[in-house]
């Protein structure tokens, strides 16, 4: 499920992402913003990962294929 609602979020670079929270109306403390960050980074890497290894099953399912062809 939480896979379906960040597919459906709209893709903002980290960076500009960063950028939204250094600058936005509401300040936040230290603490809130390194978890904010932290956060954010993880989301990133946690899409990331996902992407990687839906390449990879996308390259083996091609590859299975050849192998059923020949």
């Amino acid at each position: 499920m939480a896979q379906q609602a960040e597919a459906s979020r709209p893709h903002i670079p980290l960076q500009d992402r960063l950028r939204q929270l250094l600058d936005g109306p509401v300040a936040l403390d230290k603490r809130a913003l390194l978890g904010t960050l932290c956060a954010e980074v993880s989301r990133c890497e946690t899409l990331a990962y996902a992407a990687g290894w839906n390449d990879a099953l996308a390259t083996a399912r091609r590859g299975a294929r050849r192998d059923e062809d020949a």
